[in-house]
């Protein structure tokens, strides 16, 4: 099979959907890896580094995509991408489409097969190429807040860890996932007073067992929300229903009885987002104001890191690539239902349910759309 990755064009996203670890697995595997001229230089990957892999390095987008049996990449196609898809091609990537309508009638009007990084899942029922990104951006999460929360860029200008004599942020996060745990484990490490959110008790049994007070756990009722809303300075979005819109738990209204100044990072903005307000933004222009409080909705947080985020993302994906890639989508996808999950368009039709039902779309049965 022909592996292509173009460089990601979305704003500020520095990562690469191929490593060069993952081309040389490739290429040992018998497959030909085709790489975009300078697609690995914002994380850290030379053309050479590639080359010596024993990819080939192609001048343009266009050439990749119109030769590639298999598209490779990090971010959902960008218009101009979706345009280049062609029947029959296997596009694999995050695509998160609930909250896209534009792009998954382009992805649909393709006839490509589309399968979605953050749809696969894995047998103890989590989502093995979402976590790493999850990771990175829980541990982002805290870091962005504190940024924001500086007087400077409109926020309470509260530090995290407080001083003696003056007490610590108030944080809150909303769901006790990857993305949750992971960012309630750094704002404590920053001194902040952390309390997690979560429906699950089991999860929050977990939280408890696993971290010894580090922080509180809380159960994420409406009127538990709202109240330890009013006295965070920064409160961290991280609920995820899997390949679904994000639900609304903060409303416009609401943001009247919060801090002034306090700071929202919505960490589900991929989903469309937590909080009512939300709205994606980019990491050349993160931040904006509502009703006086400060929200943080970049689009693609790992971006940040790409280095780290690359390389974490490459190591989960890798062996899915290389699944595709050995036995062609029907048969990888028919042997593992895991990767089946992943497959969220196929031939003009719509395939993952979570996805028809937030854009009132028929969905095909994923296993009818093997045999298309």
């Amino acid at each position: 099979m022909k592996i292509g990755c173009p460089t990601e064009i979305k704003p500020q996203e520095f990562r690469v959907g191929v490593t060069p670890s993952a081309a040389l697995e490739a290429v040992n595997a018998g497959h030909e890896v085709i790489i975009q001229k300078g697609a690995g230089i914002g994380a850290g990957f030379d053309d050479a580094q590639y080359t010596a892999a024993g990819a080939k390095i192609i001048d343009t987008a266009e050439e990749i995509f119109a030769s590639a049996d298999m598209i490779v990449k990090v971010k959902e196609p960008q218009a101009v991408e979706r345009k280049m898809l062609r029947e029959g091609q296997v596009l694999f990537t995050y695509l998160h489409l609930a909250p896209d309508p534009e792009q998954t009638k382009d992805l649909m009007d393709s006839g490509c097969t589309a399968i979605a990084y953050e749809t696969v899942t894995d047998r103890m029922g989590g989502l093995p190429l979402l976590a790493p990104m999850s990771e990175v951006a829980g541990k982002l999460a805290p870091q962005v807040g504190a940024w924001t929360l500086q007087k400077a860029n409109g926020g309470r200008g509260v530090l995290m860890g407080g001083v003696p004599g003056v007490g610590p942020a108030n944080v809150m996060v909303i769901g006790g996932g990857v993305v949750g745990t992971h960012a309630a484990r750094v704002a404590a490490g920053m001194g902040a007073d952390v309390t997690v959110l979560d429906r699950s008790l089991t999860r929050m049994r977990y939280l408890d067992d696993a971290f010894s007070g580090l922080f509180k756990t809380r159960y994420a009722s409406a009127q538990n929300t709202i109240e330890l809303a009013r006295e965070a300075d920064l409160i961290i979005g991280a609920v995820l229903i899997p390949g679904a819109a994000a639900p609304k738990l903060i409303s416009k209204a609401q943001l009247a009885e919060l801090k002034p100044g306090a700071a929202l990072v919505d960490v589900a903005i991929d989903q469309g987002g937590c909080f009512e307000t939300s709205k994606a933004t980019t990491h050349q222009d993160p931040i904006y104001e509502v009703d006086g409080i400060m929200h943080y909705c970049v689009a693609n947080m790992p971006g940040a890191v790409a280095r780290t985020s690359t390389i974490a993302l490459g190591n989960a994906t890798m062996p899915f690539m290389l699944d595709l890639a050995n036995k062609g989508w029907r048969d990888a996808c028919a042997e593992d239902e895991h990767l089946l999950n992943g497959l969220n368009v196929h031939a003009g039709k719509l395939t993952y349910h979570a996805v028809g039902k937030a854009l009132g779309i028929d969905v095909l049965s994923p296993r009818l759309a093997l045999k298309q």
